[in-house]
């Protein structure tokens, strides 16, 4: 879906490019939403390690960073902002 956008945008492919800890705090800053906000909470590595744990921002980051697979996804970039894709019509905020 998101190749049939008319602008070029990035889309951050981070389950083949890992993201480090600076990196991802970037793109949460540019998402303007805290770290937790981020996590598919759904997410069995979630449950199982994470859930109702006290967690610091810095906590959570280090775990999407440890577990791409808590990351939601896709995320798009254009422009030095940032959207979580889902649903699609986010992307056209950044465009």
């Amino acid at each position: 879906m998101l190749d049939n956008l008319d602008e070029e945008v990035q889309v951050i492919n981070y389950l083949n490019e890992p993201f480090t800890y600076d990196s991802l705090k970037n793109v949460i800053d540019m998402l303007k939403i805290e770290p937790i906000d981020l996590v598919r909470k759904n997410e069995l590595i979630w449950k199982d390690h994470f859930k109702g744990k006290k967690m610091t921002y810095k906590d959570v980051i280090k775990a999407m960073v440890t577990h791409p697979k808590l990351i939601e996804r896709p995320i798009v970039v254009n422009n030095g902002k940032a959207v979580i894709a889902r649903p699609l019509v986010n992307v056209e905020k950044i465009l």
